[in-house]
């Protein structure tokens, strides 16, 4: 894309002590973060689950086959008169996407499936459903979600499976709030439970209280995050709590990850609890075991973690296998426990695997259900890239050259550490690859060359924008993971060129994941394009760098770039001015998503737009949209932080923030404007990638 005439240049909520973000799984990565580029992979799992929907409240002739899940741990322990937990199995299946029809099914004395198929708001805020025995509630994909309120589980309430759904923000802006009891889940007394698959966030209380002598508890595959008092167990002084806590996600939580009080049993196994460096919450202490509690904590990864472990003199504590990594202050074992094989079966991951398998795994999905989740999938077919010969190909075009055409399942293709300076493209009859370094860091992988759209071809002419890209993805279903893809084409030894844009990383395809690396290269960096004018193409972009200074984010794709960061550079000449986004959007569909990240970069204040709007073409149809969300953005971002390309006013199309802090914040006006609460509930990642489940 052209640089256009013009001139062109680019605090978080407090909360008492500490700040953070206001929606969402806060971020990894802060403005303190540089280009010392880190390591880990990580997977926002959004998806959609496939069933029937209505305008309101539908019955469907049979049950969804996840509907006949029934709980692992000790939810699925026969007691109480209860065996096992199957929640609404067996009851007649109902649609709902309002509040009326979700409480009429969750209170009714009958057994529901009940499946969310919508954002739903509680009202008043702090609401909690008074939900009845017998129920399963599930969100279809994203779509199903609790906002500013949840579920209350009362004495005797018994079989309840809450799976697949997003719970969120009932936060009434205090940190340490004693005066809101709004939890995403709250039980008094409750027993069979099963807590599934969810993405639990940014309430007023808990996520999770598990109070008053519930029992036979199963909290599995959720992500809890931006929360203080995270999941409470206890409340009590008699010793009847039987808990299974496995394969969840803890990340940016203060407290309580959890804090079990007087607990009989309790067995905590495959968790990752993770407090990256940096960022705005601060964990206080990880697994806390109080009373008299008998705790046995198998397989989890603690990473960052202020008191990973701690327990009182009087509570129990058996640990095996975890690991702690950047831990600090206390980390407790002691006393005798409880063997949970005496109880149940169960399988334990390898602790190594941890963090990428819960980042990956954690959350609503778009099927749900222990056959789905990443450790049973299939494996998939590898193909070794070395550059000493070590691995079967040397180059990495020559094993994409080497996938078969119109391949029906994945590909990985694993690229041991180097640099290989080659430009490689995966065309369209290549689907399902995945391009994956081996590497410690993602520095340690590195694909680059430096065409620019001016550099000659061999047989005449010039590449051209599109054309310059080291690498081009023209294949659905494409996955890029733990490496650097650069273009380094350099602008200062090659004034004389007609056309600078050098593209790192072109897309135009549908369904591409990016996970965890660096997009590196100057003007054009990321070009996010569609196969088609008519064509969708979306690209979840996730846990990655992206850097750059004229519209280095641009195209008509469908893109969500969420926890990530995106870094600002300085001219060829030392000079700072630029723009990040130039989104060239049909009219009917979504642009670019700029969500839970950080803007930075060592560049002067106020020099560079959030974007512009590009009409490829000079085509007037088309309805350019970035959005800018839940992001941390530094001084560097103007003012005024939009501008007009090519004789189009940016204000006639789609351009808005939405609740980000940092100095390149500001407030809304005419020249900068802001997304109301409702109108934000309809610009989020599962509005952007819709039936998609970006997944490992």
């Amino acid at each position: 894309m052209s640089e256009r005439s013009g001139k062109a240049t680019a605090g978080p909520r407090h909360r008492g002590r500490r700040t953070a973000l206001t929606v969402g799984i806060p971020l990894a990565l802060t403005a303190a973060v540089t280009t010392a580029y880190g390591t880990g992979p990580g997977v926002f799992g959004e998806g959609a689950l496939q069933t029937a929907s209505a305008t309101s409240a539908t019955s469907a002739a049979t049950a969804p086959a996840w509907a006949a899940d029934t709980a692992d741990g000790f939810a699925s322990v026969d007691s109480l008169g209860q065996n096992g937990t199957y929640g609404g199995r067996g009851g007649q299946t109902v649609t709902v996407k309002t509040l009326a029809d979700l409480e009429k099914y969750a209170t009714a004395e009958e057994p529901y499936v009940i499946v969310v198929a919508a954002a739903i708001t509680m009202n008043p805020v702090g609401k909690e459903i008074k939900v009845r025995s017998d129920k399963t509630i599930v969100g279809q994909g994203t779509s199903g979600q609790i906002v500013g309120g949840g579920f209350f589980l009362g004495t005797g309430v018994h079989n309840v499976i809450i799976r697949n759904l997003t719970i969120r923000d009932s936060y009434q802006g205090v940190w340490n709030d004693k005066d809101h009891d709004f939890d995403a889940v709250q039980m008094d007394g409750a027993h069979h439970v099963w807590i599934d698959h969810n993405d639990l966030r940014h309430m007023a209380d808990g996520l999770i209280d598990v109070r008053k002598d519930s029992t036979n508890v199963t909290v599995s595959w959720n992500r809890f995050s931006d929360n203080n008092k995270t999941f409470g167990i206890g409340w009590t002084e008699n010793l009847v709590t039987d808990i299974t806590i496995h394969h969840n996600w803890f990340r940016e939580t203060e407290q309580r990850n959890p804090s079990t009080d007087n607990a009989a049993h309790a067995h905590l196994y495959n968790n990752y609890l993770q407090d990256d460096p940096g960022t705005t919450i601060k964990s206080s202490y990880g697994n806390y075991s109080r009373g008299s509690t008998k705790m046995v904590l198998e397989n989890s990864y603690f990473q960052g973690m202020n008191n990973p472990v701690t327990k009182d003199s009087t509570a129990a504590i058996v640990q095996r296998g975890n690991t702690f990594s950047g831990t600090s202050g206390r980390n407790e074992s002691g006393g005798t426990a409880f063997d949970p094989k005496s109880f149940y079966g169960y399988t334990l991951d390898r602790t190594a695997d941890v963090p990428a398998l819960l980042t990956a795994g954690t959350g609503p999905r778009t099927t749900i259900g222990t056959a789905t989740t990443p450790s049973t999938k299939a494996a998939a077919a590898t193909l070794t890239v070395a550059k000493d010969g070590s691995g079967q190909f040397t180059t990495v075009q020559a094993a994409v050259d080497a996938v078969p055409a119109n391949n029906p399942s994945r590909v990985v293709i694993s690229v041991k550490p180097g640099t290989y300076r080659e430009i490689v493209k995966v065309p369209a009859n290549k689907p399902h690859v995945t391009v994956q370094g081996t590497g410690a860091s993602r520095k340690d992988t590195v694909i680059v060359f430096n065409n620019a759209a001016g550099t000659a071809k061999p047989g005449g002419g010039t590449y051209g924008t599109s054309g310059s890209a080291t690498v081009a993805v023209e294949a659905d279903d494409f996955q890029a993971r733990n490496l650097t893809i650069n273009n380094d084409f350099d602008e200062a030894r090659n004034q004389s060129l007609s056309g600078h844009q050098a593209v790192a990383l072109r897309t135009a395809a549908d369904r591409v994941l990016l996970d965890g690396i660096i997009v590196d290269g100057d003007q054009d960096t990321l070009l996010l394009d569609t196969a088609a004018k008519d064509r969708l193409g979306r690209v979840y972009v996730t846990n990655s760098y992206v850097s750059g200074n004229v519209d280095f984010v641009f195209g008509r794709a469908t893109a969500v770039i969420d926890q990530s960061v995106i870094t600002l550079k300085k001219r060829w000449d030392g000079s700072s001015a630029g723009y990040i986004t130039a989104p060239s959007t049909a009219a009917d569909r979504k642009g670019i998503l700029i969500n839970r990240s950080v803007v930075n970069g060592d560049v002067s204040a106020g020099s560079f737009f959030l974007g512009r709007n590009w009409h490829a073409g000079g085509d007037a149809t088309l309805r350019p949209q970035t959005t800018v969300r839940d992001s941390t953005l530094s001084a560097a971002v103007k003012s005024t932080p939009w501008s007009d390309m090519g004789g189009f006013s940016w204000k006639n199309d789609r351009f808005a923030e939405y609740r980000n802090t940092g100095p390149g914040s500001g407030t809304a006006s005419g020249d900068r404007p802001q997304l109301t609460d409702s109108q934000a509930t309809g610009q989020e990642v599962a509005d952007w990638l819709g039936d998609w489940n970006p997944t490992a």
